[in-house]
This record gives structure tokens, C-alpha cells and sequence, in this order.
């Protein structure tokens, strides 16, 4: 009796000790977690910040801005420096991946979903593997979308990994999570060169775990050219946001509601109907967004067709989408 509180509180304090240091990163529309190492440094995910340059980061007391200054594609991992750090910001300890064993208790610590806050699930370590140069730690904690980028620390709280994927596996097993060792995010602060590799280390686990083939790496190709457009699509759409936004309480009457940005009601017939008069020039304002948004589109349809040529399935370029919030009801008609 006296041993199980023990350890129960033991974990309630490695926890205590772990989430100040850990952060929400948003980076354009894409949310996931990261975690300080430095009073103004976090490590996260590459595939958190993407393509962007600047992200937001909030913790459970402070909103901070800041910067990625080195990403690593190879090992997926990003540093990012913060804006007007904070010299009181707890940040985590560092160990080693090479260190941990399989049997040995780990805690995995993010924003589920990108949202949900001090979200904790506790496994033991699998397996340790390497895939090209990049060692992972395998383990049955669960990892789910928006955790990527959090910390995997081990009972003392030192971090031994960064939360990052979570892969099929063959013939419809149950997915297994991996980490990428800290090692990698160690090197990464003291100035090594990123690793830069034609896949990250999901597609290589992908390929080891259902077998490579010339379709499977075709698709693969696919979903990363289709992926890339996205990240461009962005860019230009929060541009239309900004313009849509800046105008649309003069100039609208209405937009239909058709996906994930209210501009998209350009897309649909009659979608938008605006003011016969007023201080702006409506006609000339709505003009510049549909001309705007036909980049996007036309972008997008052309991306798509490629995607579908390379045997990428429907449904993940729709995901896709959601996640860049550049979902629309017609994409598939």
C-alpha cells in the first residue's frame, strides 16, 4: 500500500515538473507541441512548423512569439528561438536516447489535438530502432495529433525523446508510436548540421514495416508534392483572409457557407452577394479576392490530379486539407 502512493505521487510530481516547460505551438494553421530546453529555446516536430517561419507559443502562464532558426527534415525536428524570452521560463533537462531499455517507464507529455492541454499518457519503452541514421524509440504510449513535438521523459523527468509519429502498421495491426531520440535535438542545439534526407523518418518506418514497392513510393512521392502545395496555398490564403476580412463588413451581404474559409464562397455561383453602394469600391474588392482565390484553386485542382496519378487515396489529401484548413465542398465533384 505504502510502495503504490509512493509511486503515484512520485509520477504526480515528475508531471508538476515537466508541463511548465511544456507549449502549444501554432505555426500557420498547423498546431502541435513543443517543449523549452533554454529559457528562450523549444524543440518540436518539423512537421509542426512546416514551411513557416514564425509561430506562437503558449504555455500555461505566458504567450510568447518566436522564430525557427534551424529545422532538420532528416530527423523531423525544428529549434525555434523565442521573442522577449522569459530568464524564469522552466525549460526541461536533457539526456540520451541511447540510454533508455526496453521495459523502462516513459511519459508522454503534449497538447492533444493541438488544444487540450497537459495531456499525459505514461507506456513503457518497446524497442529502440534506427531507420538510415535517425534512432527512435519505440513505445505504447500514445502519441495522437497535436502531441507531436512534445517531450518523452523518462521517471526523473529528463527528456530521452520528442513525440513525433505514430505508424499503420501492416496489414491493418494496431499503429506503433515513436520518438525521435533526443540525441538528435541535442545536436541540433549545439549547431550540427541538420540532417537533410529524401524521407523523414515515418516513410522510412512505413516502408520497413508494409515493404517498399514502386507504387507505394510513387504515392509516397505524391502525398509530399501534394503536401508542399498546401503549405504554398497557405501562405497566399491568409493573404486572402486578411484582405476578405479588412473589407467584408462594409462590402457583404452574404456568403455561403461551403468550407473552411469564408471566402470560399467565391467558389460557388451566386455564393456572394454585396452592397449596391458604399464607401468602397465593392465590385473592384470582390474582383481581386476571386481572381486571388482562382490561383489557389486552380493550384489545388492541378495538385490534386497529380496526387491521383501517383495512387494517393482521396481521403488523405482530403486530411490534408483539414489540417491546412483548406477544405471545400467542391474539391471532389
Amino acid at each position: 500500500m505504502s510502495d503504490s502512493s509512493t509511486s503515484a505521487r512520485s509520477l504526480e510530481d515528475v508531471v508538476a515538473r515537466v508541463l511548465p516547460a511544456v507549449a502549444s505551438i501554432q505555426a500557420g494553421s498547423g498546431r502541435g507541441t513543443g517543449f523549452f530546453v533554454r529559457s528562450d529555446s523549444l524543440l518540436t516536430n518539423a512537421h509542426v512548423v512546416g514551411s513557416e517561419s514564425t509561430v506562437r507559443i503558449q504555455t500555461a502562464a505566458k504567450q510568447y512569439q518566436g522564430r525557427v532558426v534551424r529545422l532538420s527534415p532528416g530527423t523531423d525536428l525544428a529549434l525555434i528561438q523565442v521573442y522577449n524570452a522569459d530568464p524564469q521560463q522552466p525549460y526541461l533537462s536533457l539526456g540520451s536516447g541511447r540510454s533508455v531499455r526496453a521495459g523502462q517507464e516513459v511519459i508522454a507529455v503534449g497538447f492533444a489535438l493541438g488544444v487540450l492541454s497537459n495531456t499525459v499518457t505514461r507506456g513503457i519503452v518497446s524497442a529502440l530502432r534506427t531507420t538510415r541514421s535517425v534512432l527512435l524509440i519505440q513505445t505504447d504510449a500514445a502519441i495522437n495529433p497535436g502531441n507531436s513535438g512534445g517531450p518523452l521523459v523518462d521517471r526523473d523527468g529528463t527528456v530521452v525523446g520528442v513525440n513525433s509519429m505514430r505508424v499503420n502498421g501492416a496489414q491493418g495491426s494496431e499503429g506503433l508510436a515513436f520518438a525521435v531520440a533526443i540525441d538528435h535535438g541535442t545536436e541540433l542545439l549545439q549547431g550540427n548540421a541538420p540532417l537533410t534526407a529524401a524521407a523523414t523518418p515515418a516513410q522510412d518506418l512505413n516502408r520497413m514495416m508494409n515493404g517498399s514497392s514502386e507504387t507505394s513510393d510513387l504515392r509516397e512521392r505524391g502525398e509530399t508534392e501534394y503536401r508542399r502545395t498546401l503549405e504554398q496555398a497557405v501562405r497566399s490564403a491568409a493573404q486572402i483572409d486578411d484582405y476578405w476580412d479588412r473589407y467584408s463588413k462594409s462590402c457583404l451581404v452574404s456568403a455561403a457557407r461551403v468550407g473552411d474559409r469564408s471566402w470560399f464562397a467565391v467558389f460557388e455561383p451566386n455564393g456572394v452577394r454585396i452592397v449596391a453602394t458604399s464607401a468602397y469600391n465593392c465590385e473592384t474588392w470582390l474582383g481581386e479576392v476571386r481572381t486571388a482565390a482562382e490561383g489557389i484553386r486552380t493550384a489545388l485542382v492541378a495538385a490534386s490530379e497529380t496526387g491521383r496519378r501517383h495512387g494517393v487515396y482521396p481521403g488523405v489529401m482530403r486530411d490534408l486539407r483539414r489540417q491546412h484548413r483548406l477544405d471545400w465542398t467542391g474539391w471532389e465533384r
